[in-house]
C-alpha cells in the first residue's frame, strides 16, 4: 500500500536557470582538447608500462608521450585564447559597466524585429 502512495521520481529534471552554451568554436576547441589529452593519457601509461617491462617500445612511447603532452598543454589553451576570441568579436567585455551588452542587446533586438 505504501508503493501505491508514492510519487514516482523523475529521471531528468530540468534546470531552471538555463546556463547558455558554449559557443561553437570554443565547444570545438574544448571537444578537441579532450580528445588529445585522452590520447596523451593513454600514450603515457603505454610508456610507463613498456619501460617497466623493459619493452624496446619504451623508449620511441616516451618520446610520442612528450609530444603529446607539450599538443595537449597548446590545445588546452586553445580553449582559453578561442573563448577569448570569440569574445572581442561578438562584443562581450567581461566587465560589468561595459556598453558592449546595450550594443550587442540593441543589434539582437533589431535582429528578431527583422
Amino acid at each position: 500500500m505504501e508503493d501505491e502512495a508514492r510519487i514516482p521520481r523523475q529521471l531528468w529534471v530540468e534546470d531552471d536557470r538555463g546556463r547558455r552554451r558554449l559557443p561553437d568554436p570554443v565547444r570545438n576547441a574544448a571537444v578537441r582538447a579532450v580528445m588529445i589529452t585522452s590520447v596523451t593519457l593513454i600514450l603515457a601509461v603505454v610508456a610507463f608500462l613498456t619501460s617497466v617491462a623493459g619493452s624496446w617500445l619504451a623508449y620511441p612511447m616516451t618520446i610520442a608521450a612528450v609530444v603529446a603532452t607539450v599538443v595537449a598543454t597548446w590545445s588546452v589553451l586553445d580553449i582559453w585564447i578561442t573563448r577569448q576570441v570569440w569574445r572581442q568579436r561578438n562584443g562581450v567585455v567581461s566587465e560589468p559597466s561595459s556598453t558592449a551588452y546595450a550594443a550587442r542587446r540593441e543589434r539582437l533586438a533589431e535582429e528578431q524585429a527583422a
